[in-house]
């Protein structure tokens, strides 16, 4: 999800609903679309050469008698190899047998919102989408051109980009809602609600588990368990970014309050831990919980703004005395100055809300 001139780009996972022969012939499609780019990637990798145009020439006419693949799946497939062997010209790419496939508008168009026309190695086929996401149907949204096709536990997806218009900013808020991410709360609002990560961190470390004895196995079927099992971690994650996220901007926007986020940027390289929370800090999604709250917040026409986060643990939202000695542990706050005494995370809380409504603003969110 990133920014454009008009709005956001919102990425949906549409599902699509192929009869056996149709889902026979996308099956298809993509073993021949990824057997080659994997011989287009050999070419670029002997040659020592990342540039389309040069690849093309030496491959093109090739794949498409070895494999049968239209004109633009040939561009597409060639397009994949070079894109990965730029990523790292050390290694030779392979690609997965059911990797997946970029379509762009040449060879896929939409019948409707709940139709698709896909180009295979046999024709075009029309697929029923059943699952239409949330942003197709929004008023004023766009779909990009390219799309994904993947297939997943035996299910196609579409991976499409959706232009969301963002609403016109309104006036400055009533009031600025600060947000402290952390690792045993993953977020903290001024208001003294915490989100915990408890339990993240309970399946986080069950599947961590669970992967060291499969690695272990290192048979095919552990293999195939492992890929499903990192899914399914990704997969709650992921939910529970959405579930807090959706939460905090609706509470933004139900009071009329704009929403004060942390610049986090480099923590990982910055934030010392003991070694037992070093796994915690690595797979912490802090960014993508960052991102959700972004864009949510944008399409609620909530205001957000990063705040530069330093000293916000150890300043006293009361008096504002700066003293390492104020959060004697991670979860408690008692100001030396003061006296005041609270949750650390509510306290740095509030102290960005306070660098929000001063407008000392790192950046506004893009």
């Amino acid at each position: 999800m990133s920014d454009t001139v008009n709005g956001l780009l919102v990425t949906e996972m549409l599902k699509l609903a192929p009869s056996a022969g149709q889902a026979e012939a996308l099956l298809a499609t993509m073993r021949a679309c990824n057997a080659a780019a994997g011989r287009a990637a050999e070419v670029a990798f002997a040659r020592r050469t990342a540039n389309k145009m040069a690849v093309q020439k030496l491959v093109y006419a090739g794949l498409r008698h070895e494999f049968g693949l239209s004109a633009q799946m040939a561009i597409r497939s060639i397009a994949k190899a070079c894109e990965a062997y730029k990523r790292d010209k050390a290694v030779k790419p392979v690609f997965r047998e059911l990797g997946a496939v970029a379509y762009d508008q040449r060879i896929l168009s939409w019948k409707g919102r709940d139709r698709v026309s896909i180009l295979t190695l046999t024709g075009r086929i029309i697929v029923p989408v059943i699952y239409q996401g949330r942003w197709p149907a929004t008023t004023g949204t766009t779909m990009r051109g390219q799309a994904d096709l993947l297939h997943r536990d035996g299910m196609f997806f579409l991976a499409v980009v959706i232009d969301v218009p963002e609403p016109p900013c309104g006036e400055e808020p009533d009031s600025w809602l600060g947000v402290d991410l952390g690792i045993v709360n993953l977020a903290t609002d001024s208001t003294g609600e915490a989100h915990t990560g408890k339990g993240v961190r309970a399946v986080r470390r069950r599947e961590a588990r669970l992967r060291a004895r499969l690695q272990a196995r290192g048979t095919k079927s552990a293999k195939r368990l492992l890929k499903a099992r990192r899914r399914k971690e990704a997969r709650f994650a992921r939910d529970v970014n959405h579930v807090i996220s959706k939460h905090l901007v609706g509470k933004a926007e139900d009071t009329r309050a704009g929403i004060a986020l942390e610049d986090l940027e480099g923590i990982r390289d910055q934030v010392t831990v003991t070694k037992a929370r070093r796994a915690d800090l690595h797979s912490w999604g802090f960014h993508q919980l960052r991102a959700f709250i972004t864009y949510k917040a944008a399409i609620a026409g909530v205001p957000l703004r990063l705040v530069d986060p330093r000293n916000r643990s150890w300043t006293c939202h009361r008096c504002g005395h700066l003293d390492k000695r104020n959060r004697p542990t991670r979860d408690d706050f008692r100001c030396v100055g003061c006296g005041f005494a609270g949750p650390a995370d509510h306290n740095a809380a509030i102290n960005i809300a306070s660098r929000g409504a001063d407008g000392r603003a790192v950046s506004h969110a893009a």
